[in-house]
């Protein structure tokens, strides 16, 4: 496995790299659930494709009061993951490469981004979009795969590309989850034993909610039990149109159940799909 540290680097290797090329975006702090994500690529690329990795804590889709500095970084633990999995490259570029000085450019898509975590993390799509656009444009990928946990964060990648025409095909990858329910992910590691059971109701509490059947019914019984649960108030819930994320007043199309609460200092997000309950009139 190689490890690419610069642009120049990933030019060389992507120059000799054998098609369908799938790049597998982190932040590092790799766990299980990106190992999944890892897993895929590999299947989709075939013994004779090629599977990068990138890791790169993407300053731009922090906020000013976020945590970027204390963001974990297991950079050795990460490539042991990665070459344990199938990688054939990581792409693990320093900041400077990424923006170098004088960088002023950026990539904003303006509606899928507007609500749900957008409206709670002004600039953190921005952020996602310009590095996302940047990894496509410095890798040039077949396709790019990204966990559905990050709902939005996919829809709005997939939009990104569409409407760039960038020919790339965006694959979302089902949540991995611990035994208990909870969504793997890196900020789960901030949480102190007690919050980490109080987490467990978090996932309990959206699956239950989707058992409904009505929309004003679905949105009140994940508020209550998440608040119950988590002992912390979701900073939002909603029941949304799985392709354009426009909240619903009827299931009568596919739909996703997103919500985000923080518990303690770690603020955790997660979604559950949801089928047609009603036909369409």
């Amino acid at each position: 496995m190689r490890t690419l540290g610069t642009l120049a680097d990933a030019a060389a290797f992507r120059s000799t790299a054998h098609s369908p090329v799938i790049l597998v975006p982190t932040m590092g702090a790799l766990h299980a659930g990106h190992a999944a994500l890892i897993d895929a690529a590999r299947a989709r690329a075939g013994r004779n494709g090629t599977v990068i990795v990138s890791i790169f804590v993407n300053p731009t889709q922090f906020g000013a009061n976020e945590d970027l500095a204390k963001y974990p970084r297991t950079f050795e633990a990460d490539l042991e993951l990665c070459a344990a999995h199938g990688a054939d490259a990581v792409f693990a570029p320093a900041a400077e490469e990424i923006y170098p000085a004088g960088d002023s450019t950026f990539v904003e898509e303006t509606t899928l981004s507007c609500g749900l975590c957008g409206a709670q993390r002004p600039g953190h799509f921005r952020g996602v979009c310009t590095v996302v656009a940047k990894l496509f444009n410095i890798l040039r990928p077949d396709a790019a795969i990204f966990g559905e946990k990050d709902y939005q964060q996919l829809a709005v990648i997939r939009r990104m590309t569409r409407d760039l025409f960038l020919g790339i095909e965006i694959i979302g990858h089902p949540t991995v989850r611990e035994s208990d329910g909870l969504a793997m992910s890196s900020r789960n590691r901030y949480l102190s034993a007690d919050e980490r059971k109080r987490a467990a109701a978090f996932p309990s509490a959206l699956s239950a909610a989707a058992r409904e059947n009505e929309p004003g019914q679905i949105i009140a019984m994940a508020t209550a039990l998440i608040t119950a649960g988590t002992d912390s108030p979701p900073e939002y819930v909603a029941l949304v149109d799985a392709e354009t994320l426009e909240p619903l007043s009827a299931l009568d199309r596919p739909a996703v159940l997103a919500a985000a609460v923080k518990i303690g200092e770690t603020r955790l997000i997660d979604n559950v799909r949801l089928a047609p309950r009603h036909a369409k009139v």
